[in-house]
């Protein structure tokens, strides 16, 4: 964590600023109808159906039915007009996979990492609780996973936000925690032993410790449900050039960094690049859509960028 660069606010969240993102969860969509600009427009390989149509009943027809409907093999066997009754699909299950494991703990302006991951899959939970879609949740750190189903409740939202809150709090350099980078894998396969077909996965991390058995999971559960990931990154680990002077502490000790000396800066950032172009790459080649949330701007209003085809504002 870079000492005295984040405010308190931006260092944990709780569960009443998770509630009241309830309040911006709009103006974007996970359907598979999207807006011209939306990231998620024109996917090839979606498995969404959105809203589809249940088969109901087959009966006699009726005046004023569509003949569309009609069901010739029934009609021709029966000899009497049949038609095929439809009733809309109730829901579509989402999932969100959120990281809360120390490298998340990172924020060199307005927040950590973890807040705005914490962020983006409350206010994922609040959009798909809103159009009537069941909502459950992976959550994990460096010590355990925590897995909900999807239901449609909002009581249920409710209480794994707040589970969500305290692995947010556990968070500390002072923890003595050491970072796992296998944890990202164990989260995904603890995803595939929840769902079965038609979900809708959504994974929220910074992508640490990212490796084939990784990708093998993500290609696993996209054979028969669609999964969006979403990298959060802070803005200094893309460009360190703007900070002369770093201060760097693990809780009891700080050490101050000078980036441009003997080259570290360009090789930190060279490094960070490579392995966030490493990922993309490999994401984009199994046609998974990336969304990037960074910690420099308002969450809600990123996913409506990105999401919703909403211009950026100038």
């Amino acid at each position: 964590m870079l000492a005295d660069a984040v405010s308190e606010d931006g260092i944990y969240t709780n569960l009443h600023a998770l509630v009241r993102l309830r309040y911006t969860a709009g103006g974007f969509s996970y359907l598979p109808k999207q807006p011209v600009r939306s990231l998620l427009a024109g996917r090839k390989r979606s498995k969404l159906r959105g809203r589809g149509l249940d088969f109901d009943e087959l009966r006699h027809y009726r005046p004023g039915d569509d003949i569309r409907t009609m069901d010739w093999r029934v009609t021709n066997r029966t000899g009497k007009p049949h038609v095929r009754v439809y009733t809309e699909e109730r829901d579509r299950p989402v999932v969100v996979v959120v990281d809360q494991r120390m490298p998340m703990f990172f924020g060199s302006t307005r927040k950590m990492k973890s807040v705005v991951a914490a962020e983006a899959a409350a206010i994922t939970a609040w959009r798909v609780l809103g159009v009537g879609d069941r909502i459950g949740a992976i959550m994990f750190n460096d010590e355990r996973v925590l897995d909900i189903r999807p239901a449609r409740s909002e009581k249920k939202v409710m209480a794994w936000l707040g589970d969500l809150e305290d692995m947010n709090r556990q968070l500390s350099v002072n923890s003595g925690t050491a970072a796992r980078p296998d944890a990202l894998a164990q989260a995904l396969e603890a995803t595939q032993r929840m769902i079965s077909h038609d979900y809708l996965v959504i994974l929220v991390s910074d992508f640490f410790g990212w490796n084939d058995q990784s990708l093998q999971s993500i290609r696993r559960i996209g054979e028969h449900n669609d999964i969006i990931c979403t990298m959060i990154y802070d803005p200094l680990e893309r460009d360190i050039s703007r900070a002369d002077q770093l201060v760097v502490s693990d809780g009891r000790y700080q050490l101050e960094i000078n980036p441009g000396k003997e080259g570290l800066g360009q090789r930190f950032e060279d490094q960070f690049k490579s392995n966030f172009a490493r990922v993309q790459a490999a994401l984009m080649r199994h046609e998974v859509p990336v969304i990037q949330l960074h910690t420099d701007a308002d969450t809600a209003s990123q996913l409506r960028q990105q999401l919703g085809g909403e211009r950026p504002l100038r």
